[in-house]
């Protein structure tokens, strides 16, 4: 009787370790919070702009200096300072500049490099020049010089920042138009700056 207990045991012990060996594990369920692990699948991007962009629907207004004989778009709601024949328009870290002139002969990429560079050298703080051509707008055939500069310091932060400078030397009837674009290095106002110097007219 006692052997027949013995056996009866034994065969109790295999079929329940068989038993839990067949099993399966649960499937794991879902983080806590009921969510989705990781960022949800389609979900655009954050759109960020470096300092400088100039706004996709920023509007312009024309403006023509007194005497000037032109006209030129400039960027709505900015802040104006006139010194003399050059008007400056500023926003935040961007700026255009118009500057009038009388010469007595349209200026050349030669002359550009002979004449004005060594004084943009002395007046722009780490002055590089970059390229300098000549590029067609509407009004005709213009000079222009890229380079890069410091800007003044910040009157309250001390801040500097690091200018890349598109200028645009343009002549008509013995005037001399300079328009210069300038804004962060790393801003992408390719745009606004062809819309401003492509809205140029004679009078």
């Amino acid at each position: 009787m006692a052997g027949k207990r013995a056996a009866l045991a034994a065969v109790l012990i295999v079929a329940g370790t068989v038993s839990a060996c067949g099993g399966s594990a649960a499937p794991p369920g879902p983080p806590p919070g009921g969510g989705t692990a990781g960022p949800a699948a389609g979900a655009p991007a954050t759109e960020t702009n470096p300092p400088g962009d100039i706004p996709d629907n920023q509007a312009y207004v024309p403006f023509s200096p007194p005497g000037g004989g032109f006209t030129v778009k400039i960027p709505e709601g900015w802040a104006s300072t006139a010194n003399g024949t050059t008007t400056t328009f500023t926003d935040k870290l961007n700026q255009v500049q118009v500057a009038v002139a009388p010469v007595p002969s349209a200026p050349t990429p030669e002359s550009v490099r002979a004449s004005d560079v060594p004084v943009w050298q002395k007046q722009v703080p780490r002055f590089a020049l970059g390229a300098v051509s000549t590029v067609q707008r509407p009004a005709g055939v213009a000079v222009l010089a890229k380079y890069q500069g410091d800007s003044a310091p910040n009157p309250v932060t001390g801040k500097v920042v690091r200018d890349a400078v598109e200028r645009y030397v343009f002549f008509h009837a013995g005037k001399r138009v300079d328009l210069t674009l300038s804004g962060p290095v790393n801003a992408d106002n390719v745009d606004p700056w062809r819309t401003v110097t492509e809205s140029l007219r004679w009078q």
